[in-house]
């Protein structure tokens, strides 16, 4: 990881001498322009373009919904607390996990751009979900420390974040093969499974009430969450690729099998948190569609890591696909226009 001590000199930094990670003395962390990464560049613009906060969404048809005794089911009422359980810290631990490791070892100026656009936006997940839990006035207790008190959570959870502590280990070289292969492996855990796999039981499953145009604040919310996790997870792909393309002496075999079993075993716990949300089915879901669905994006997941399919799984759910790809200006429940607030809206 290169200094961040300024040097005096008449040497300008090069596009070419530019890495992902391990630049050396000739390249400054702190110098954005020559741009090499064109792609990391566009990600933050496209991440910018995205902008939006929790409290412009309003939450009083949600309110009245949810305080309505007969308008949710008990298992419908299970799987909302269930979701929203899981995010509540599962953003923070990504946030965390983006901050604390991904950020000291990624040490290219562009990239880090986008990486501290995706922090803030981390923020704003987490915002979210403390303004969903409050509207709902859910039992704040029960919602942030489910994490811990939920196996199939706490699960999750556990694994995404196994591979963190080594990241933040002071010692750690990403110049030797296992350093680099131990920031790979935090890297697909946190982009691949976190932001990839395991968001997506909770996706489907909200936004399938949003469909009934029920909860639809809260719909919103996780419709513009899951375009971030979008970007967020195709950034942290691309950067895993071009890490490889810089370091091909890391990518051996047994390391490829290694992070192929990562995955399934991901894929596996997130079923299993499926089963604790939905013990019966609800909306027309049940255990063994979300399996299905889980195993097809798991399949892209690798596709895009260039590594072979494992499931050979259908898209259960096409309509997903859609509401990642709508536009900001209306939002896919259509209740209204969504503006950025403007400087002038703003108070001093």
């Amino acid at each position: 990881m290169s200094s961040l001590t300024i040097r005096l000199t008449k040497e300008r930094i090069t596009a070419e001498n530019k890495r992902v990670i391990n630049n050396d003395r000739t390249v400054d962390c702190n110098q954005l322009v020559p741009i090499k990464y064109r792609w990391a560049w566009n990600y933050y613009l496209d991440g910018c373009a995205n902008h939006w906060m929790p409290t412009e969404v309003s939450m009083q048809r949600d309110i009245e919904q949810w305080k309505t005794p007969n308008a949710f089911t008990d298992d419908e009422r299970h799987v909302v607390k269930r979701v929203l359980g899981f995010f509540a810290t599962a953003e923070s631990l990504v946030g965390n996990n983006l901050v604390l490791a991904v950020y000291r070892c990624v040490d290219n100026p562009e990239c880090r751009q986008y990486l501290l656009r995706q922090a803030f936006e981390e923020a704003i997940h987490i915002h979210a979900f403390q303004y969903i839990v409050q509207s709902l006035s859910l039992d704040e207790g029960e919602m942030f420390n489910m994490y811990r008190e939920v196996e199939a959570i706490y699960n999750k959870d556990e694994y995404a974040m196994s591979c963190t502590d080594s990241v933040l280990d002071p010692n750690l070289n990403t110049k030797t093969k296992e350093g680099l292969q131990t920031l790979l492996k935090n890297m697909v855990g946190l982009y691949v499974i976190t932001e990839g796999i395991f968001f997506y039981g909770g996706f489907v499953t909200m936004l399938s009430f949003g469909r009934q145009n029920r909860i639809p604040g809260t719909c919103e919310q996780i419709q513009y969450i899951l375009r971030d996790e979008s970007i967020h997870m195709n950034f942290g792909i691309e950067l895993i690729n071009a890490i490889r393309d810089e370091n091909p002496w890391v990518w051996e075999k047994d390391f490829e099998q290694e992070i192929i079993e990562f995955i399934k075993n991901a894929v596996e716990l997130e079923y299993k948190y499926c089963e604790e949300c939905l013990p019966h089915g609800i909306l027309g879901l049940n255990t063994n569609l979300l399996r299905e669905y889980i195993q097809y994006l798991a399949d892209r997941r690798f596709e895009r890591l260039r590594l072979t399919k494992q499931y050979g799984s259908s898209n259960p759910f096409p309509w997903m696909s859609e509401v990642i790809d709508l536009k900001k200006e209306k939002n896919f429940f259509e209740t209204r226009v969504t503006e950025y607030q403007t400087g002038g809206a703003l108070e001093w």
